[in-house]
């Protein structure tokens, strides 16, 4: 089983070293340890640090295109490199690494297909009381919102399955964590939360300004995926309260009507009417946004199964080209034994591989 540890950076030049010096070189169940840094338009030696300290796989972006954009370049590749299961961890060194083995076990032993790293909630010291109680009730927040029992749901330090991997597409463009977590959701896939150790903050976040500018963005990215995926709910919600709030105005009219004095209330009438009809038309629009969504949940089906589909050709691939190599150095052997003068040409090669019959 292969296991790629991601790390996506934005000048991490001071603090990358520590990060890959954290990471485990043997955890039970896995065979192989590979790491992967996502250099995002860095304008330090992040990169070539990176190269220095030994990553086997490093994906340059010429600019900065933010977080989310990292982690889903680095998932792609990932993926591209045959990972069984991902880590993704931040640059910064917030995340104790020696907690992976920790991260991956529910994966490895098939309890989860996404473990997310709590960092404790109110029993953290390395943070602020205002950001404790903003994780916390941010976390509650998203829970009840996905139905997911999370406890640290913008926790960064999350690891994943494969298959989860592949059904995952963020596009998102602030941060990847709670559209993680709401398209998790609505796949129904099983989410685990394990404690994880923090380290000393090394410097201010750069995915946002101040606090009021992440609860905006935390927010609005919420409203937005969670009405992408369940807009029904929405729409029927928001046309439900709408047409609610009309009949008032037309109770009142009729009220005043019903006593003789029904002229001078016309505009109860009108307002009541007009969100009657608002209401009904946001109803309307819930069914076909509704209706969009199956066909982008049959898009994202057909996108899953052509990676399946990939997955299996190389994996063809592969074993075709180990039985290639094997009769080619079965044949070298038998033409030393008799003596016989070994391929020393193109195109006695060609000819070669020609008649040989792999089953």
């Amino acid at each position: 089983m292969k296991l790629i540890v991601q790390i996506p950076c934005y000048n991490e030049e001071n603090n990358l070293k520590d990060v890959i010096d954290d990471i485990p070189k043997a955890i039970p169940g896995i065979d192989i340890i590979e790491i992967l840094v996502i250099d995002d338009g860095s304008t330090d030696e992040t990169a070539l640090l990176a190269k220095q300290l030994g990553v086997k796989y490093i994906v340059t972006n010429t600019t900065n295109k933010g977080l989310a954009n990292a982690f889903h370049l680095g998932i792609e590749e990932c993926l591209k490199q045959q990972a069984d299961i991902i880590v993704n961890t931040d640059g910064d060194n917030q995340y104790d690494g020696r907690d992976i083995a920790k991260l991956v076990e529910p994966i490895i032993k098939g309890r989860a297909d996404i473990t997310i790293g709590d960092r404790g909630g109110y029993n953290n010291k390395h943070f602020s009381f205002s950001k404790r109680t903003l994780q916390v009730f941010g976390s509650f927040t998203i829970a009840k919102a996905t139905g997911l029992e999370v406890k640290d749901a913008v926790s960064g330090f999350r690891a994943m399955s494969r298959s989860a991997a592949q059904q995952i597409n963020i596009v998102s463009e602030f941060s990847y964590t709670i559209e993680m977590l709401i398209q998790a959701s609505a796949k129904r896939l099983s989410v685990v939360s394990v404690p994880v150790r923090t380290n000393e903050k090394t410097r201010e976040s750069r995915l946002f300004r101040s606090i009021p500018h992440f609860l905006k963005m935390s927010i609005s990215t919420l409203l937005r995926i969670y009405t992408m995926y369940r807009p029904l709910k929405v729409f029927l919600t928001l046309g439900s309260l709408v047409m609610i709030t009309g009949i008032w105005p037309i109770i009142r009219f009729l009220y005043f009507f019903l006593n003789g004095a029904g002229e001078g209330h016309i505009q109860s009438l009108l307002l009541g009417s007009t969100l009657l009809i608002l209401g009904f038309l946001t109803v309307i629009v819930g069914f076909v946004a509704d209706l969009v969504s199956f066909n982008r949940k049959l898009m994202e089906k057909m996108l899953y199964r052509i990676e399946k589909l990939e997955d299996k050709i190389m994996q063809n691939d592969q074993r075709y080209s180990m039985e290639v190599i094997k009769v080619l150095d079965k044949h070298v052997e038998n033409d030393l034994r008799q003596d016989r003068p070994l391929v020393n040409s193109g195109e006695q090669l060609k000819q070669r591989r020609t008649n040989i019959k792999v089953d």
